[in-house]
Formats: C-alpha cells, structure tokens, sequence
C-alpha cells in the first residue's frame, strides 16, 4: 500500500503533512547534490580533471552540513509530533536514507582523491574503460533508487538491489583485470592502486544505493529485508500486492 493513502494526507494537522513533505523534499535535495557530486567524480578521473576533482573535495562539507540539517529536522518531528505507522517509517527511512547518502558523498570524495593522485601520474591508467562503464552503472543506482523512494515504488526498489549483483561481479573482473595488469608491469603498481581503490569506492557505492532500496521497501512495505536473500524478498513483495 501506498504510504499516502495509508497515513499521510490523512493528518487533522496539515502543519504535519507540510513537515513531512519537507523533510522527504529536503531529502531528495540532498540527494540530487550527491549525484552530482558523483557524476562530477567519475568525469574527474575519465577525463583527467584534477580542477573538477577539487571541486568534489568542497562539496563533501555542504552534503555533511545538510545531513546534520536533516537529522534535526526529523528529531524534532519525532519529539513533537510523536508519528505511528507510515508516518514513523517515513521519518525513519529518511534518516537512514540520509546516512546512505553521506557516505556515497564520502566514496564519492576518495574517487576524486585517487583522481589527483592519478592526474599526478601523468599516464592515462590501464582499466579507465571498465571504472567508466561500472561508474555509469553505480550512478544510474543511485539515481534510481532515490526516484524509487520519490514515487514510494517498492517493484523497482527490488529491480535496482538486484542490479547490485551486477556490480559486484563487474568490480570483481576489473579487479583481477588490474591486478594482472600489475604482474605484467610492476611499473604500474603505483597507477593501477589508485584506480583500484576508485573502483573499491565505486562498489561501496553501489552497496549504499542497495541499502536505499531496502529503505523504500521498508517504507512502503513495512518489511524488514536487510540481509535477506533476493529472490526471499520478491516472495513476500509478491505476497504483499
């Protein structure tokens, strides 16, 4: 069922429906701050811009300043207004979904770190065509499962987590494509490492764009699906309709 229709629209108080829109708005504003803040990463190290890479560096301290913001916005509507049922995992999903997206701005920063550190190499790094193809991929995560929480869409909730399979297996092969590469050229080790723990970075990513999926369908669910297994959680979904 549809958060909405179960609980919200339904208030005595539309002063409640107002701050729960607004904490959800506030949200979803940080977390168009963060995509960009990944995009811009990726292009930094695909296209060798230690310029736009520092630019990443400063936005890390406005996305943690608008976490801190948010955390004290859902606090106090947990102390004032005291919500049950959807309205409880709503705060709740936004401030886990906050804390996902704080730290793909952290991971976010480490790529633009390795960034410089490769720009500073000078050479062009072996395996820049799988971490652009896997950074499009993690981006497009992230993206989708903030619109899954947008439109409370549990379905593609559950089609974006599975997509996280994908990106474990892509980082696995360009990781033992790389440390090939290293044996064959040990000259190489220093470039190769920090494009590797870019892609370690990217991973976690997606990890983190997971986990904001399990927060939709918790929200609009009610279900608890950390740690379980994916074809468990399509049962129960399906279950649910």
């Amino acid at each position: 069922m549809n958060p909405r229709a179960e609980g919200h629209g339904h208030h005595i108080s539309q002063q409640f429906n107002a701050e729960l829109e607004d904490i959800k708005n506030h949200m979803l504003e940080m977390g168009g701050v963060v995509e960009k803040q990944l995009a811009d990463a990726l292009v930094s190290i695909t296209s060798a811009d230690s310029g736009l890479a520092k630019q990443v560096l400063v936005v890390e301290d406005d996305i943690d300043a608008m976490e801190i913001k948010i955390d004290e916005e859902c606090s106090l509507i947990l102390a004032r207004r005291q919500p049950a049922a959807s309205d409880l995992r709503l705060v709740l999903a936004i401030i886990k979904t906050v804390r996902d997206l704080e730290r793909i701005g952290d991971e976010s920063s480490k790529i633009a770190r390795m960034a410089i550190k490769l720009t500073e190499e000078g050479d062009y790094p072996e395996g820049i065509v799988e971490f652009r193809h896997l950074g499009d991929r993690v981006a497009r995560m992230v993206n989708m499962s903030l619109d899954a929480f947008a439109r409370y869409d549990a379905s593609s909730a559950l089609e974006i987590a599975q997509d996280d399979l994908i990106v474990d297996n892509e980082y696995g092969s360009a990781m033992r494509s790389l440390i090939t590469y290293m044996m064959e050229d040990p000259r190489s080790i220093s470039r190769m490492l920090n494009l590797l723990w870019a892609l370690r970075a990217l991973e976690r990513i997606g990890d983190h764009a997971k986990n904001i999926t399990e927060h939709v369908i918790y929200l609009v669910k009610g279900m608890d699906v950390r740690h379980a297994p994916l074809a468990n959680i399509a049962d129960r979904l399906a279950d649910s309709e």
